[in-house]
């Protein structure tokens, strides 16, 4: 069995949500359909788009937006990649912690339920990341509680990075780390674009460079800052899954942790490399000696399989083959970890056509 938990499903029933921040899907001169939140406007895209663009062949939004809101449609792309399931979540541009409350809240309700019922439409091959408005944390909190009890969804995606001016060694984010212990289940960080928060200079951001670059500081930033903040100490019990092979914190772990131990303003009560069995990585590394320095140094018990399927870097080959691994580590990575960590019953999952 093999279990994608990096899977984007941009939905076309939470778009057009808010007069400025949209989000928004636009045809724009140059024939391509481009995301724009507020004033920033995505600027990724993969080649074999560009080239339908060249050729006058791009799709229009309608065309766009029907072909991601279809789950059969991802099914078959699941199929063609021998993967058995996926847990989608919302694209990170559209996280919306950087809109005003009344919009932020009913907006990650909104998310939850589109998210909810497109999963109901996968063959019970389809689970999803809850949202919530992590800049008002006792709202986060109440919403966590409803999407995971009430519609099944599979834990929270989070940015790792500035919640409205809040950030995750906050006490008074206390409150989504009291819901998703109290719904067992765990946060999925995925760094966002901070440019989205620039204002009209949003798209000044040369080279999508707080993407590329500072997903993986600000992924980085949420272990660094929920270590030294205590946070693993009052909740010794939540789990923390970070994405892009863990942002930089397998390759620096070692200067992390000595560190830590010279700051006279942390806030944990053990060593820092203690709390690594509170965290899950990914191996989304598009070398696969990258990968094999991942598991060494990590282990399997605290791998999981996620490629960014679908999105402009995606690695869009098989991430374990050519680990060194046993096979029974090779399965931990390839599903069994998932099915654990998300509560998974092995027989509620429906099979690929084309087996893994």
């Amino acid at each position: 069995m093999l279990i994608d938990l990096h899977a984007h499903a941009p939905l076309p029933g939470y778009y057009d949500q808010h007069p400025h921040w949209g989000p928004f899907f636009e045809k724009h001169d140059s024939g391509d359909v481009k995301l724009r939140v507020g004033h920033w406007i995505l600027s990724l895209g993969a080649p074999e788009r560009r080239a339908a663009v060249a050729a006058g062949n791009a799709p229009s939004v309608e065309e766009y937006m029907k072909n991601w809101g279809d789950p059969k449609k991802r099914l078959a792309k699941m199929d063609a990649a021998g993967q058995d399931a996926q847990v989608v979540s919302v694209p990170s541009h559209c996280y919306m912690y950087w809109a005003e409350p009344e919009f932020s809240v009913p907006y990650s309700r909104k998310v939850n339920d589109v998210t909810a019922e497109y999963c109901d439409g996968g063959d019970n091959r389809l689970f999803g990341w809850a949202t919530a408005p992590l800049n008002v944390p006792e709202e986060a909190g109440k919403e966590i509680r409803r999407a995971c009890g009430d519609l099944g969804l599979k834990g929270l995606v989070a940015g790792g990075s500035n919640f409205g001016g809040l950030e995750f060694d906050d006490p008074e984010m206390d409150p989504v780390w009291a819901a998703l212990c109290d719904v067992d289940l765990p946060m999925f960080i995925h760094g966002y674009n901070q440019s989205v928060t620039w204002g009209e200079k949003a798209n000044d951001d040369r080279y999508e460079t707080t993407a590329i670059v500072g997903m993986q500081y600000d992924e980085t930033k949420c272990f660094w800052y929920m270590c030294n903040g205590g946070v693993f100490d009052r909740f010794p019990d939540l789990k923390v899954y970070i994405t892009h092979g863990g942002g930089y914190v397998p390759y620096q772990l070692g200067r992390l942790n000595e560190t830590n131990k010279n700051l006279d303003v942390k806030h944990n009560k053990k060593d820092l490399v203690d709390y690594l069995g509170n965290f899950y990585f990914d191996l989304e590394l598009h070398e696969v000696e990258m990968r094999q320095a991942v598991l060494d140094l990590i282990g399997a018990d605290r791998l999981l399989y996620g490629s960014n399927f679908g999105g402009s870097d995606a690695v869009r080959h098989d991430l374990t083959q050519g680990l060194r691994i046993s096979d029974e580590d090779l399965q931990k990575i390839r599903y069994k970890n998932a099915l654990e960590l998300l509560n998974i019953d092995p027989n509620a999952v429906g099979r690929a056509k084309t087996p893994a």
